[in-house]
């Protein structure tokens, strides 16, 4: 029997299939018209023009996603914030640089700045942690942190069981994703929550705290 010889391979100066593929469709399109442009008619908000709506419809997706939402004033918020991390039994909180100082006014339980910054062992072992945002979204019920002033470090937000994360409204809150990414630095480290942190297996049995914290406690800081 004839063994039939091997066939060598492709020379350096050969084409690759991945070249010989490419250059046959540059061929077929090379006297193609240009794509048209896309049309971008859609709508980039489903909801009224209006401040107080979308407030009331951020609260109630924060809520769908198992978030605990409270609304209060600026005179209200040390109290509230003393109230949530007692209510978890919180003993020290991680204070990102810039968050103000008198938001724990009233609270009892370590600050924890993270000048140093916090290493992954101190982190772990600090109960909650308290930040600002860069916006919401009302349509997702999405907050977005991107390690501005008062946010911190990634780490900071995820590594503590709990999160509570104070909005500015109407200031922070925009209605849709469309409306958010103008007001969105892209080169920023960019971080998206909805809800606490969760998955779930093929059989859709949840579990929380995976990928960050447990808890997520959002304050609405009523500003105008």
């Amino acid at each position: 029997m004839t063994v039939p010889p091997r066939s060598s391979p492709s020379s350096p100066s050969s084409p690759s299939s991945r070249e010989r593929i490419l250059a046959r469709i540059r061929a077929a399109v090379a006297e193609a018209d240009d794509a048209p442009a896309p049309t971008r008619d859609y709508l980039v908000s489903h909801i009224p023009d209006d401040p107080a709506a979308a407030l009331d419809l951020l609260h109630r997706n924060l809520t769908d996603y198992r978030a605990t939402v409270h609304r209060t004033t600026a005179a209200g918020l040390p109290r509230l914030i003393a109230d949530v991390l007692e209510k978890h039994g919180a003993r020290s909180v991680a204070v990102p640089d810039g968050l103000p100082r008198e938001w724990l006014g009233a609270t009892d339980a370590e600050a924890r700045g993270d000048e140093g910054p916090l290493s992954a062992r101190e982190l772990a072992a600090t109960d909650a942690v308290i930040s600002g945002c860069a916006l919401a979204i009302a349509e997702t019920g999405t907050i977005v942190l991107d390690a501005g002033e008062g946010q911190g470090r990634r780490a900071l937000t995820l590594v503590p069981d709990l999160h509570v994360c104070v909005v500015r409204a109407p200031g922070q809150i925009v209605a849709s994703v469309p409306l958010a990414l103008p007001r969105i630095d892209p080169t920023r480290p960019l971080t998206w929550i909805s809800g606490p942190s969760a998955t779930s297996d093929i059989e859709l049995d949840r579990v929380e705290g995976v990928h960050g914290p447990r808890k997520l406690e959002v304050i609405l800081l009523l500003t105008g």
